[in-house]
């Protein structure tokens, strides 16, 4: 189970911590991604963490103004969001994978960027 907390209601340039904490399953064995969906668009990938979080990349929008981490310790992982934009307004999901498992998803936490 993946559960996302620290959404919610930001103005443009303002930054937020969203967190996804793992249970049920063996985190640190997990690549781990962010994606988010605005309303009348695709879900999209924002950003990806490899399990043992040697390496990350993220969708050009982003790129500069998101950092993704996890702790494999605590089973969860994050995204620090800056310098946040109307444009940013989705909910926003984390999602897990490995190859032998199926994937798994949260159930989404809201972010509105809006003065």
């Amino acid at each position: 189970q993946l559960v996302e907390s620290g959404g919610g209601l930001v103005q443009p340039g303002g930054s937020l911590r969203l967190s996804c904490a793992a249970s049920g399953v063996t985190f640190r064995i997990y690549d781990m991604r962010w994606y988010r969906q605005a309303p009348g668009k695709e879900r999209e990938v924002v950003a990806h963490i490899t399990s043992t979080g040697d390496s990350t990349s993220y969708t050009d929008s982003v790129k500069g103004r998101c950092t993704i981490s996890r702790d494999n310790a605590k089973n969860t992982v994050y995204l620090q969001m800056n310098s946040l934009k109307p444009e940013d307004t989705a909910v926003y999901y984390c999602h897990a994978r490995h190859y032998s498992f199926p994937d798994l998803w949260g159930q989404g936490t809201l972010v509105t960027v809006s003065s």
